[in-house]
């Protein structure tokens, strides 16, 4: 293991960690965690929690999440089983390659399409799969009851919840298509003006779309009529979703992406995700160079991360598409010889190109929970709706918010990432978890589209190489390349900008890399410590204490 090296960026932790001993439950909102927190003390699991912080998201960050969404939701089980519940949308059965008319073969435009109808209104809205996959995720390995689970969410939709200064910038950059739905205005542009920060904002017909679904579970959306509606406004707004797509909605069971890195296993998402398979790939190409010796946000480390980074999207374009439609190399990807055949093009005195495969964006629109019980399971979920406030359209007299997740799709014919029946979207949500001696070690996720897995990554070289902890290692400054301008953080200094720049690097600052991190830390005592950054309004609770010492009787005089 390296020995830590004094930091060249330097940085101050805005918040604090939570330590526990008998759960924790870290989301980017406070309310959120604290619904989770309350089914651990019910008795319930992580996966109950993780579910129950889901479903009260959808309420609290609707900009973010909602159950006619998608995602992942990485699993580790108390016997040490890994699963990945694979709940992404999927195109509609009646959508086809040639749906939208793109305006641009540019990289910078190629997801673009004429009069934006792959991001707002109904075309862009592909079939949900986040209520199908909470449901299953609680059914096969939580312990409580549905209706038990979703009761916060109920009370946060019915009651309301103070709007916060985060929801109000949200609500604030998507004002104009948020005018065009009657609902989302009415909801979030009162008065024709961005909700304002202290707010309470109540969802009455959420509230009762969530009832509907404690008492019927997800069929009361995917066979009834919370599904019903949703087609029945498709087919009057032009969209494609019909009740058959729902029908054929299936969860899919994955088994997780797998790596070492100095002694540890690192454990996340396949494809259709590429978190797993390139995070992976970065680590093996990192392996040989002496990371920790050269210091954090020392121009020699940040250099070679935004080389591993351009490396990983020039393959990406092959490693991203839904493996049902496209073989994905998988094992060449991730395997050590074909890192060291990469890492040879590296040179540490100026920035390379590493040849095509710059992908175009997606949205950073979305929200992660990271859960842990007493028993050992842990959950780390990455879910979104896409675009804030995804496609901007409101299901009359429901309340739910629908996504446009077709914009992840290549609106050009022919191509891996086109558009297919069927097919799911392509996605660089990265749940991850690294073990080591057998241990879970650590468990991490953040929003951020295509930022996601390089953020990610660079957690956890903060954790491996830097021994940083576990505040530090989720608040450090980022980077982000994906061949292009090199974007920094504020807090890496103008020497190291400039050396950087010296190199070929083409620098951006930025003041945001990517969303809020949480993550929990697994201690060789059985301590859990939970951390969020300061990118979101991340939330850790903590469980300590337990039961009183059994026999115990009060003596009375």
């Amino acid at each position: 293991m390296n020995s830590p090296a004094p930091r060249i960026a330097p940085f101050t932790c805005e918040k604090q960690p939570a330590t526990g001993s008998r759960g924790m439950v870290v989301t980017n909102h406070p309310l959120a965690s604290s619904a989770g927190a309350e089914m651990l003390m019910r008795g319930g699991n992580a996966i109950d929690a993780a579910v129950a912080a889901l479903f009260a998201l959808t309420v609290v960050e609707p900009m973010m999440v909602g159950l006619l969404g998608g995602g992942l939701s990485h699993i580790r089980l108390a016997d040490g089983r890994h699963i990945v519940l694979d709940g992404l949308s999927t195109a509609p059965l009646r959508a086809t390659p040639a749906m939208y008319d793109p305006v641009s073969d540019e990289i910078a435009l190629a997801r673009e399409t004429r009069d934006r109808r792959n991001v707002v209104g109904a075309l862009a809205v592909a079939v949900p799969g986040a209520l199908k996959g909470w449901c299953e995720a609680l059914t096969h390995y939580g312990r409580l009851p549905l209706a038990e689970v979703m009761a916060p969410a109920i009370r946060l939709a019915e009651h309301g919840f103070v709007a916060s200064a985060y929801l109000n910038d949200c609500v604030r950059l998507v004002a104009a298509d948020l005018a065009r739905d009657p609902a989302l205005s009415a909801l979030f542009l009162p008065g024709g003006e961005p909700v304002r920060a202290g707010t309470r904002v109540i969802q009455a017909d959420y509230a009762a779309s969530l009832r509907l679904i404690a008492e019927h579970g997800p069929d009361a959306l995917y066979q009834g009529p919370l599904g019903a509606a949703l087609a029945d406004d498709m087919a009057r707004s032009g969209g494609l979703i019909d009740m058959a797509d729902l029908a054929a909605y299936k969860v899919i069971e994955r088994a997780p992406v797998r790596g070492t890195y100095r002694g540890h296993e690192i454990i996340g998402p396949p494809p259709p995700s590429s978190g797993g398979v390139h995070i992976v790939q970065m680590l093996n190409i990192l392996e040989g160079f002496d990371i920790g010796a050269l210091g954090f946000g020392s121009a020699d480390a940040a250099h070679l991360l935004a080389e591993a980074l351009k490396i990983a999207f020039a393959d990406r374009a092959v490693a991203t598409a839904d493996p049902a439609f496209v073989d994905v190399p998988v094992e060449r990807l991730t395997s050590k010889t074909y890192a060291d055949e990469r890492r040879a093009q590296i040179e540490i005195g100026r920035a390379r190109h590493f040849g095509p495969g710059l992908s175009p964006t997606e949205s950073a629109n979305t929200t992660h929970v990271t859960v842990a019980d007493a028993e050992g399971n842990v959950v780390a979920s990455t879910q979104t709706i896409n675009g804030l406030f995804g496609a901007c359209v409101q299901i009359p007299g429901t309340g739910m918010t629908a996504n446009n997740y077709m914009y992840n799709f290549d609106p050009h014919p022919g191509r891996a990432l086109s558009i297919a029946p069927g097919k799911r979207v392509f996605t660089s949500m990265a749940p991850m978890m690294a073990t080591r001696d057998g241990r879970l070690r650590y468990a991490l996720g953040l929003p951020g589209g295509l930022r996601i897995f390089p953020s990610a990554l660079q957690a956890l070289v903060n954790l491996i190489d830097h021994r940083m902890s576990l505040q530090e290692a989720v608040e450090a400054p980022r980077l982000w390349t994906q061949g292009g301008e090199l974007e920094l953080e504020p807090a890496f200094s103008d020497s190291v900008a400039q050396e950087l720049a010296a190199r070929g690097h083409a620098i951006k600052r930025e003041p945001i890399v990517a969303g809020g991190m949480n993550a929990i830390a697994f201690g060789d005592d059985g301590g859990l410590t939970g951390a969020a950054c300061w990118r979101a309004d991340g939330t850790p609770i903590a469980i300590a204490g337990g039961r009183a010492r059994a026999g115990l009787r009060f003596a009375i005089a």
